[in-house]
């Protein structure tokens, strides 16, 4: 229906047509009621009426109640004779606040999403009272934006109560009327309310789910900066320890370290304590499902670790130290004990043994010494052996060598002082007098050291060298005695004779061990009488059982042993003796490289009849796996007996050498023990060989790094470091993820699955992090790749990188060489080509070479 003025009334058809989304059938026209308006309309239809009747039928109307003929008068108002209740006004406000409720929603809508964006790619700090004030932030921001939520929800509500009709009985008919015009907006209103409402929950849980994970992350930092105070003061306990390894020196030196070893022990108490509440609150953390799980675990674990070795370090080191104090207090008795004896000897003069009264009672005072002395004299070796010789050191050794030899001395001297003084009290017989000989003679003799069974024959028989003579200053003699020459006989040459011998005796030891495995087990199981005790499956095992072991017995038992043994009065030659054969012990890296495979088969079969019957021949107190390990233990006791040796011939012939065959020593178990980790690689494709020689290798804290800015709420992930074993060849670097498997021995061997591999001629390093000194990065390419990796100290931290920073150089000094013979070969080959240009711009040239040469020809 349009008013009855022709150009304004065909516009407005135009924009109906044009919102309408269907088409438009009919056009009812409503004709003015005065004349001039009619007659102006009239005609302005006239000159239009083409144009409205070619696009739809248009209806002339004359008056308002023509109208319901065509409209029903409910849908009409009352101004056009209806009964439809309709304010125009009204109607203009309450669509304005719909369409504005509706732009609220959507805003709110772009404001959580606005705001969990933020949330999700802010940085995140790396210190704690930053953490917690952005916690706070957002807390706040939180809350602001429920208030909004709560307010839209308010409005819309309101909106919704304005569109019900009150239900009245004169309203009823007007209600129905308007129920169908108010639906579509309550439809509308009510949808974006149930929009709130769904925002508004996924807000809570996206918030809820943020909250714990930020809270989380606020708990973690506190816990890994408790953790890393806690390991720092355990580190700084355990360095006070290891300062009481030397167990060496005087008895008032050893009483101080034990008083320093109580102190310690106190404060290590409290640390302990702190260590167990950090491990509860670690545990208290993984009960409620945090997000670093597997790294707080791995935390707890530490501490516990480093909590046993703290207390087993400071109670073997409390054994060590008593047991220590022990023997120096024997020691200082024994001297004691010496000293009382030589005086005795000095003060027994002849004019006081004139009679037998005199005699009975110097023989007397004999026999007490001896029964004072008898302790001291008579100690069981084995015991000394038992319990001390983990800690004897070699000046000990000699200390106790060389008092036990004086009092054996002693003793005898007694004994034959003894029957003279019986001569006299039953004959009268004017007595002699026996005094101690000097160190020389102590040392000449030869006696065994603290042996009880053969010292008394050896001393009988040295009777006849004794020094006899009349005392007559007991002062003079002790003065010049053997107190003095004890100190005399502690020289670097002693010590080092006897750490040559223990050397050479050991070996031998090795080698008949080793013949006896082979002859006892090996051989056995070639033994026809032996099969029945044999599982047939263990009979084609041999090889794999015993490795390399009788390649390693005739090495040592043809070549190594006597060469030993010729350096047994030259350990200068020991050093040279070493590195003539340093290649050879490279057998033992392929021996360890077989000891897993052994031990599976030694699990598998150790309780079969076979290896019992073998074990009962032999007359072992130990089983086959005690002496299989016997070569692992070998070739690391050799690196201890060359720092011994090393360390009494400073500045003596062959030290450099020494050092040389030390230094060669530990390279090859650095060796052996880098190949066994190698093998223990799976899932590498290619040959791990050709990555060159393996540099260095060990377990790090990894975290994946992020180039472009600080970490994000998104990459939360990255603060739950991965664990992986780095292994550092000369072209590449590798990272493992250690496999935790169970079973016997899985400790002792362990196992890696292969992650990726990079290229060190790709690598780069940046060599300090901010907030940890253990920190270092490696980045691949043009930092496309970047990792976080954390040593488990500052030293381990500083040799990695000591060791990266040499491969860099190398390669980059290989590099530079590379390309300039490549700069030498392209003006090289210049130089050829300018020259073949010039032969080429000069045909006379060539013709007068070929004229030259057919000439020569001709004229051979």
């Amino acid at each position: 229906m349009a008013e009855a003025n022709p150009p304004r009334g065909k516009m407005r058809f135009r924009r109906n047509a044009a919102s309408f989304p269907g088409n438009l059938h009919l056009v009812l026209v409503l004709r003015p009621t005065s004349f001039l308006q009619r007659t102006f309309t009239d005609i302005g239809f006239r000159f239009s009426q083409e144009d409205f009747m070619l696009k739809l039928p248009v209806v002339m109307l004359s008056s308002v109640s023509d109208l319901l003929t065509y409209i029903d008068d409910k849908q009409l108002t009352p101004e056009l004779g209806g009964t439809l209740q309709y304010c125009h006004s009204e109607w203009i406000i309450f669509r304005n606040a719909i369409e504005n409720f509706a732009l609220t929603v959507k805003e709110m809508a772009q404001m959580l999403q606005s705001f969990g964006t933020e949330l999700a790619e802010t940085e995140l700090p790396d210190d704690i009272p930053s953490i917690e004030e952005i916690l706070a932030i957002r807390a706040e921001r939180y809350h602001l934006l429920k208030n909004d939520i709560t307010a839209v929800t308010k409005e819309g509500k309101i909106l919704l109560t304005n569109l019900e009709v009150p239900d009245t009985e004169g309203a009823v008919s007007s209600r129905l009327e308007c129920h169908q015009q108010i639906s579509g907006d309550w439809q509308t209103i009510n949808k974006l309310l149930t929009q709130v409402h769904d925002m508004e929950t996924a807000f809570d849980g996206f918030w809820e789910k943020h909250q714990l994970k930020m809270e989380q992350y606020l708990q973690l930092w506190k816990f890994e900066q408790d953790f890393q105070e806690l390991v720092t003061e355990v580190e700084f306990l355990l360095n006070q320890q290891a300062e009481l390894a030397d167990v060496t020196g005087t008895i008032a030196q050893v009483k101080q370290k034990i008083k320093k070893l109580e102190n310690l022990d106190e404060n290590s108490q409290e640390l302990l304590a702190k260590a167990q509440f950090v491990i509860l609150h670690g545990h208290k953390l993984a009960a409620n499902h945090h997000y670093a799980l597997d790294l707080i675990c791995q935390r707890c674990n530490e501490l516990r670790y480093l909590s046993d070795i703290l207390v087993n370090e400071i109670k073997a080191k409390r054994i060590q130290l008593s047991r220590t104090f022990k023997i120096h207090k024997l020691l200082q008795q024994a001297r004691q004990c010496c000293d009382e004896g030589e005086c005795l000897l000095a003060n027994q003069e002849i004019d006081k043994f004139q009679s037998k009264e005199d005699a009975q009672k110097a023989l007397q005072d004999i026999e007490n010494f001896l029964e004072m002395a008898l302790p001291f004299i008579n100690y069981e070796p084995e015991t000394l052996q038992y319990e001390f010789d983990v800690i004897l050191s070699p000046e000990l050794k000699v200390q106790m060598k060389t008092i036990q030899l004086k009092l054996e001395n002693i003793r005898s001297i007694f004994e034959n002082q003894q029957a003279g003084f019986r001569n006299l009290a039953d004959k009268h017989v004017r007595p002699v007098q026996f005094v101690v000989p000097t160190s020389e003679n102590l040392i000449r003799s030869r006696a065994p050291f603290f042996s009880s069974k053969h010292g008394k024959k050896t001393w009988r028989q040295n009777q006849s060298n004794l020094k006899i003579e009349v005392v007559h200053d007991c002062p003079e003699k002790r003065s010049s005695g053997p107190s003095s020459s004890l100190d005399n006989s502690n020289s670097l040459d002693v010590l080092k004779n006897h750490v040559l011998n223990e050397l050479i005796q050991t070996e031998r030891v090795y080698v008949r061990e080793l013949f006896t495995v082979l002859l006892g087990y090996r051989a056995e199981m070639d033994n026809p009488e032996m099969f029945d005790l044999m599982p047939p499956l263990l009979r084609n095992k041999k090889d794999i059982l015993f490795g390399n072991m009788a390649e390693i017995y005739e090495f040592h038992n043809d070549i190594f042993l006597s060469s030993l043994e010729n350096c047994a009065h030259a350990p200068e030659r020991v050093g040279l003796c070493f590195l003539e054969r340093k290649d050879d012990f490279q057998m033992y890296a392929k021996y360890c490289q077989n000891k897993p495979r052994s031990e599976t088969i030694w699990r598998k079969y150790s309780e079969c009849a076979f290896f019992q019957e073998c074990q009962r021949k032999l007359k072992h107190r130990l089983g086959l796996d005690s002496y299989l390990l016997k070569p692992v233990q070998r070739i690391t006791k050799y690196q201890l007996l060359l720092k011994e040796l090393l360390k009494y011939s400073k500045d003596c012939e062959g030290s450099a050498q020494l050092k040389e065959a030390l230094d060669a020593m530990l390279d090859l178990l650095k060796s052996v023990n880098d190949s066994m980790h190698q093998i223990a690689i799976n899932g590498y494709i290619g040959n791990l060989n050709e990555l060159g020689k393996m540099i260095m290798q060990g377990g790090f804290s990894v975290w994946i790094g992020h180039k472009k800015g600080a970490t994000k709420m998104k990459d939360l992930a990255r603060f739950k470091p991965m664990q992986r074993h780095l292994f550092l060849y000369e072209k590449a670097i590798v990272f493992c993820k250690r496999r935790v498997e169970s079973g016997e021995g899985s400790d002792r061997y362990p196992s890696y699955s292969f992650k990726h591999c990079w290229k060190m001629d790709e690598v780069g390093i940046t060599e300090f992090v901010k907030g940890d000194n253990r920190k270092f990065e490696i980045w691949y390419g043009e930092k496309e790749e970047v990792y976080i990796v954390q040593a488990p100290n500052v030293d381990v931290k500083m040799t990695w990188l000591k060791e990266i920073r040499n491969i860099l150089l190398k390669q980059q000094e290989l590099s530079t060489v590379k390309k300039r013979k490549q700069q030498d070969q392209l003006a090289e080959q210049d130089k050829i080509q300018i020259s073949l240009q010039q032969n080429d711009e000069d045909p006379c040239r060539r013709w007068r070479s070929y004229f030259d040469e057919a000439t020569m020809s001709n004229g051979k």
